[in-house]
């Protein structure tokens, strides 16, 4: 088996990435690894990665070398920690499980099957999103922030810091206008649309908080909750859902094949899962946040 150092161009001002495959003496490819490690203040001890072992070659060290491969360096550029997500019960939570990475998160993936609604579930959507939230009123684009808006809603990014991720060393992700436009660049770049709503504060304008979707180019297949976010001095208004019903409507009406919403929610975030039972999204499945913890694993 041969490990091979890949150059991997995907560079942003937040994080680079670190690429490795594993091959076969012949050339076959058996797997392969991507240690995206952040660079951001804020985020600058953390690296995450991403490891893929061929199923007909598990059990056969693959992984381990990729794993120790990806760690060696994650300690030579100094970082701290590692996370890596798995589905639960799978083949990927046993390995991390198993070497050393603790489970520090629970996640609940759950969809909103739109190809089953019919007039009533696209009324009460309509209706919930349509309702009046005093003080407040909603605003939306399409791909980058409108630049009138772009310090409000960067500012408003805050919402997202005490988002619970339980015993994850996530750090705090430091927002600016320049990485809220680079964020909807990159997602453009790979031919997705995004979509944002915020509820803005009428009595001087500022955003209090946001919710972002992410659907395929063609519209089609399934699009993507990327976060809902309230600013703590905006809540207990509900507008959360209120937010999160204009973010369905707009996807139904803008993107009739679209065939459902997927949203992933910690276990422990209790209130965004009420808003997501109530707007009809059901569990799919479970997955873990695992960390390894360089520090107190050796240097």
């Amino acid at each position: 088996m041969r490990i091979t150092a890949l150059t991997d161009p995907d560079r942003t001002s937040s994080a680079y990435r670190l690429a490795w495959l594993a091959g076969a003496e012949d050339g076959d490819p058996l797997g392969h690894a991507f240690l995206r490690v952040f660079t951001r203040e804020g985020q600058d001890h953390l690296a995450e990665l991403h490891l893929h072992v061929h199923r007909t070659e598990r059990r056969r060290h693959v992984g381990t070398r990729l794993l120790e491969t990806a760690v060696a360096a994650a300690r030579e550029a100094g970082r701290r920690s590692v996370v890596a997500q798995a589905d639960a019960g799978t083949p990927g939570d046993h390995f991390l499980a198993a070497r050393g990475f603790r489970k520090v998160l629970t996640l609940t993936y759950a969809r909103l099957a739109l190809e089953k609604w019919g007039a009533v579930e696209a009324d009460a959507i309509a209706a919930a999103a349509a309702r009046r939230h005093p003080g407040y009123r909603l605003a939306s684009w399409r791909g980058t922030v409108p630049g009138e808006l772009a310090e409000t809603f960067a500012a408003s990014r805050r919402a997202m810091d005490d988002m619970p991720m339980d015993d994850t060393d996530y750090g705090v992700v430091v927002w600016d206008t320049e990485r809220v436009r680079a964020a909807a660049q990159a997602i453009a770049d790979r031919g997705d649309l995004l979509t944002t709503v915020v509820a803005v504060d009428e009595s001087d304008g500022s955003i209090a908080g946001f919710s972002e979707l992410v659907v395929p180019g063609d519209g089609k297949g399934d699009g993507t909750h990327y976060g809902t976010g309230v600013l703590p001095e905006h809540r207990g208004h509900g507008l959360g859902r209120w937010m999160k019903a204009e973010s369905i409507h707009l996807a139904r009406t803008n993107h009739p094949d679209l065939a459902g919403l997927v949203t992933d929610t910690a276990d422990s975030n209790t209130h965004m899962r009420r808003i997501n039972d109530a707007l009809g999204y059901a569990p799919t499945h479970k997955a873990l946040e695992y960390q390894l913890d360089l520090q107190s694993a050796g240097s």
